[in-house]
């Protein structure tokens, strides 16, 4: 969950000047703990807060300016949002499991050395350090590529900066829109292409650079390196909040989930605090229903209990472990099913859940891969008692097709794997109703 919060919040912004005074900064009733609180009760794993945006403003106490909380009235110059967030995760307050990440902007609107680019490269590196040091595991760092056509032209050493990151802390991932651990999806809609591949060419990208978004939106399966594609969209229209807006509803919500989660990526949804430095009742009740719509949605798995075959099975009658029943386990990671690879009788590979007696009525369709092998598959076919219902290219970890048609009822479900790059490997099959689907023929 990213978490936009800054000198914005105060100046109904979403681009700060760089000219604010930090003295308008000054949230009396900030609750980190309600915002760990409310990630966690949502589902969320990670919190990205922004350190520092574009207007330079550093919500730590930094060493290397005075344009930071360290000059603001909150807490009389003594308070530290990035602290507080790493405190409260760090305290039981989310329940456990909540790690935190930052944003640091390399565009600075207000400190006087951007456009120096030795000087500022430094300063940069100097902050990226504290944020580094101070606050224990930091699991992901956000690199916005973003700056008004107007900046000063400078360089940023991206290479220190990154090698920086991966030694001092070692098992974070580097977000950009050229990775390299997680990549960009090339837009603020939270849509993923229909084909998303995991794998891309890093030397195609370059941070900043925005005439590569289609490339980005859907990945390229001659791609050598794995950089996965994250989609951040924010809860309300703009990334700060805003009095005069409010969240999305949950039909919205649901578009951007299937469109993200269930086109092999990760969503990052933005929840940002108020001027009070309070994550909005509105936008926690939002959470909460978006989190008890994916539970009501996906809880329920209506293939199990069915019967499974396939083409073939690695590993012949024994199947060695790699059964077609595995797809219907708890496990969509380590346990798949995989065919023999051997060239199939029809010309392509199969599996079947079939009821046997009663029809299956659903509206969903989930597909996994088993990621941890690669992504694979490059075209396939849903069928219903042999009737095409949906097609697709890529898989990857997850993909969901919610059908136009509606609800769907039948005994044999088959994917139909037409191409792939080697042997499929399908961890988890389902089948899904989706209540909060209004179909209309």
């Amino acid at each position: 969950m990213f978490l936009h919060f800054g000198v914005n919040t105060f100046t109904d912004s979403e681009w700060g000047t760089g000219r604010e005074s930090p003295s308008v900064f000054n949230p009396v009733g900030l609750d980190a703990g309600q915002w760990v609180s409310a990630a966690a009760a949502a589902g969320v794993s990670l919190v990205i807060l922004t350190a520092k945006h574009h207007d330079g403003f550093c919500l730590w106490p930094s060493k290397y300016t005075d344009h930071s909380v360290a000059s603001s009235p909150w807490k009389g110059g003594r308070g530290d949002v990035v602290g507080e967030l790493v405190g409260a995760a760090a305290g039981g307050q989310s329940g456990g499991g909540v790690d935190v990440g930052v944003y640091l902007s390399p565009w600075d609107r207000h400190d006087r050395r951007y456009g120096k680019t030795l000087e500022y490269n430094e300063y940069y590196l100097a902050q990226l350090q504290e944020l580094l040091t101070r606050y224990g595991s930091v699991k992901e760092i956000w690199f916005d590529g973003a700056k008004g056509s107007n900046a000063p032209n400078m360089s940023y050493d991206f290479t220190d900066w990154f090698a920086m990151v991966k030694e001092l802390q070692s098992s974070a991932n580097i977000f950009s829109n050229a990775g390299p651990d997680v990549r960009w999806v090339g837009n603020e809609n939270g849509f993923a292409g229909t084909t998303c591949w995991s794998t891309i060419n890093r030397t195609a990208l370059s941070i900043g650079n925005g005439s590569n978004l289609d490339y980005l939106n859907t990945g390229d399966p001659a791609g050598t390196d794995w950089v996965p594609a994250e989609c951040d969209v924010s809860i309300r229209t703009g990334w700060f909040w805003h009095k005069s807006q409010s969240p999305k509803n949950i039909t919205q919500l649901l578009e951007i989930y299937y469109h993200s989660v269930g086109r092999n990526c990760l969503l990052l949804l933005n929840v940002p605090p108020n001027t009070t430095g309070l994550i909005p009742d509105s936008d926690v009740e939002r959470l909460r229903e978006f989190r008890t719509a994916i539970d009501t949605i996906f809880s329920t798995n209506l293939a199990e209990g069915c019967s499974v075959r396939a083409s073939s099975s690695r590993g012949g009658r024994n199947n060695g472990g790699f059964a077609p029943e595995n797809v219907l386990d708890k496990d969509h990671l380590w346990t798949y099913w995989a065919p023999d690879g051997r060239e199939e009788r029809d010309g392509y590979y199969w599996i079947e859940i079939s009821s046997g007696g009663s029809s299956l009525k659903f509206n969903v369709i989930r597909v996994q891969e088993a990621i941890g092998l690669g992504q694979r598959i490059k075209r396939y076919e849903i069928h219903v008692d042999g009737e095409k219902i949906a097609n697709g290219t890529t898989i990857g970890y997850k993909r969901l097709h919610r059908l136009k048609r509606g609800v769907v009822g039948g005994r044999n479900v088959m994917i139909r794997v037409l191409e792939s790059r080697s042997v499929p490997l399908i961890s988890s099959f389902g089948l899904h109703y989706d209540p909060y689907y209004w179909h209309s023929k």
